[in-house]
């Protein structure tokens, strides 16, 4: 059985260090739709106003893979790909600069600050990660091979290439990656230090929160303590797996909530404006695999240090 045929090459270039959105006209049977206008707005009206899709429209907002502007009176073709560009609504900028640990041909390890989303998702478009390094280093084509929470900060391994992220998502798949974690929290002197945490998280699309529940284990995770000074610890968090929100469920499950996690043990209210003062003190530092594209061993280490715990 043959595959769908691959989509056309967007005729139009990043907006922001966002791709254009890619529309795939569906079949229409019935004739429900006589012109491309009338299936846009079907289709689009209900979320920004038919006087929108209008404008755009008019504007040329709607292109085709030739290139050409799409007129509101061509008729409708089934099977057919457009593009346009989305309104970007107001973002708040993250005030934190990105770090770039390494880079070459292949990869870029960036070193993402706390509060700032890896890809484009929801409110967060133009601010994310991969949207700032495409305008900064002018890679249009990185794409992240693995994701890492808005609100934790550390290495972000980023591909250069289109044709390459496919392996390296494999090691990130298949476990191939040594990640190491650094966090501060609650210093417990009763609890019996390193441990191994086994547990069933289970995420909920649209709830926040993850929780854990009796059955098999699907996360692990091992928890040493490097130091503590007075009610504070400064741990080391090396996740076995990749399950959302682990090492926050692991540590909340011990009684060691991280400083400042707006979710664990309590989900807190969604704040108007966020407090960049008290960032989740949760790092991703380590990051080291074998290459799969040149073989060569690869070990990165974040420059970023956690607030709660300042050198002295």
């Amino acid at each position: 059985m043959r595959g769908r045929a691959k989509p056309p090459a967007a005729p139009l270039p990043q907006r922001a260090g966002v791709d254009p959105v890619r529309v795939r006209l569906p079949a229409d049977p019935a004739g429900t739709w006589p012109t491309v206008r009338d299936h846009l707005l079907d289709r689009f009206a209900g979320a920004i106003g038919s006087g929108r899709v209008d404008v755009m429209l008019a504007e040329g907002g709607f292109v085709g893979a030739d290139g050409c502007t799409v007129r509101a009176e061509e008729p409708y073709t089934a099977g057919r790909h457009l593009w346009f560009h989305r309104d970007f609504a107001p973002e708040r900028p993250v005030p934190f600069p990105i770090g770039v640990v390494h880079r070459d041909d292949h990869l870029v390890i960036a070193d993402k600050p706390h509060f700032l989303a890896t890809t484009p998702r929801g409110r967060h478009i133009t601010e994310t990660l991969v949207a700032r390094l495409r305008e900064t280093l002018g890679l249009p084509g990185l794409q992240p091979a693995h994701r890492l929470d808005r609100l934790t900060a550390g290495l972000v391994l980023c591909v250069v290439r289109a044709g390459d992220r496919g392996a390296y998502q494999t090691l990130f798949r298949d476990r191939l990656v040594r990640k190491e974690y650094e966090a501060v929290a609650p210093y417990d002197p009763g609890l019996v230090r390193p441990r191994t945490v086994r547990s069933r998280i289970v995420k909920e699309r649209g709830v926040i929160a993850a929780r854990e529940e009796p059955g098999p284990a699907n996360s692990e995770s091992r928890i040493e303590l490097l130091e503590h000074r007075g009610a504070l610890g400064r741990y080391r968090l090396l996740p076995a797996t990749g399950r959302t929100h682990q090492l926050r469920v692991h540590m909340n499950a011990l009684g060691l909530p991280l400083v400042n996690d707006p979710v664990y043990p309590v989900v807190e209210p969604d704040p108007e404006r966020e407090d960049f003062g008290r960032p989740l003190q949760l790092l991703a530092r380590v990051l080291e695999f074998t290459d799969p594209v040149t073989g060569e061993p690869r070990r990165f280490e974040s420059g970023l240090r956690l607030s709660a715990w300042p050198d002295r």
